[in-house]
């Protein structure tokens, strides 16, 4: 984290040469944890380490202003568990904090995995750690307090929504909260949103059918009914693969993206289209009259690797993964997902830049965000 001082600096020489403000936000799929990757993980006296799983991506999360990732298991506490009812160790949390993301998301179907006590817990185990979450709470005061959850993102006000269409059957026994999907529900926390100053409104959503390439017509319908309460952003999980992006348009103009699924992040799974998924970052911007917009969005392929002689699973960007151990593996995913997105994303490319290496100084963030370089 940068001093407060060096923050002030940095934000007064930014004032000064950036003539158009932005803020980038990177949305990432199924943070998985199967039992393979809690075997894999697993050290001499009971520890975890989950150190390297992220290495690879980290400098492209942590450049991002925001970070929001699908927190697809509870942390139940001890014993730890994969499916198909998880429980991850604590040390996995730390670890996608330490890799970059600011906010990890709840609602999702393996919430109660490990009942009210395991929600209870991963609540805890998030506000210990000082990240943002949203999508389950200990009861409806605490909800009511959290929501319409903003953020200030390089100065826009950003509020996200995160709901579920389901737990797996398991129902809650207690009163604590989980944000299902439900239109009344969501219209009503939209305008919460905007009545409290929210410039644009970001809705993550946990929906459709496990392992279809193309989004089921409930999708479409819900993804309609969300455009027209006037979201700007829609970002979906839970098919375990990816789905189409798209950039629409409100009756405003306005641009919205909609994001069917980023598929998993990280996970064991092992068919073609499930060993990968998508990161997407989305570039806000300011319009002439000084209104917020979505201005932009691209993605990154990512592609999880199998730990081979007793090292961790690592998740790694499509272009950068040359061992021939899982090269065809990467490349066959790399193929159906460039396929579906060639075929079906509207107006949302592919980034092909130079990935990031390592993470940037505080000097080289304000050098990149302000000039788009780095410094000399």
């Amino acid at each position: 984290m940068f001093s407060p001082l060096l923050n002030i600096i940095l934000f007064t020489l930014g004032s000064f040469f950036n003539e158009e403000p932005k803020a980038e936000i990177v949305f990432a799929g199924d943070a998985m944890q199967h039992q393979a990757q809690i075997d894999a993980a697993r050290r001499d006296g009971g520890v975890y380490d989950y150190s390297e799983c992220f290495s690879a991506v980290e400098a492209y999360i942590d450049a991002a202003d925001y970070a929001v990732v699908n927190l697809e298991t509870p942390l139940g506490g001890k014993p730890y568990s994969g499916y198909p009812c998880f429980s991850a160790p604590d040390s996995y949390l730390d670890a996608l904090a330490d890799a970059g993301f600011d906010m990890m998301l709840t609602a999702n179907n393996h919430t109660l995995d490990k009942r009210d006590k395991g929600l209870l817990r991963t609540i805890e185990c998030l506000d210990d750690r000082g990240v943002d979450h949203i999508g389950t709470y200990r009861n409806r005061q605490e909800r009511d307090s959290v929501l319409p959850l903003l953020r200030d993102i390089n100065g826009f006000r950003v509020a996200f929504l995160n709901y579920t269409y389901g737990t797996n059957g398991i129902k809650l026994t207690t009163r604590a909260k989980v944000d299902y999907i439900d239109r009344t529900l969501m219209k009503s926390d939209i305008s919460a949103a905007r009545s409290a100053g929210a410039e644009i409104v970001a809705v993550c959503i946990h929906w459709g059918n496990e392992y279809e390439l193309l989004p089921a017509s409930s999708q479409r319908v819900l993804a309609d009914f969300l455009v027209d309460e006037g979201v700007d952003m829609i970002i979906g999980s839970h098919p375990h693969v990816i789905q189409p992006m798209e950039m629409r348009h409100n009756v405003q103009g306005r641009n919205v993206l909609l994001v069917y699924s980023l598929g998993n992040f990280i996970s064991n799974m092992k068919t073609r289209d499930t060993r990968g998924g998508a990161m997407v970052k989305v570039v806000l911007r300011r319009d002439a009259d000084g209104r917020a917009i979505v201005d932009k969005a691209d993605y990154r392929l990512v592609f999880t690797v199998p730990p081979v002689a007793g090292g961790n699973f690592r998740l790694v960007p499509v272009e950068k993964y040359h061992d021939a151990t899982w090269k065809s593996q990467c490349r066959a995913f790399e193929s159906s997902a460039e396929n579906i997105f060639l075929h079906h994303n509207i107006d949302v490319l592919r980034d092909t830049t130079s990935f990031p290496e390592k993470k940037m100084s505080p000097i080289d963030r304000f050098f990149f965000k302000t000039f788009g370089r780095l410094q000399k």
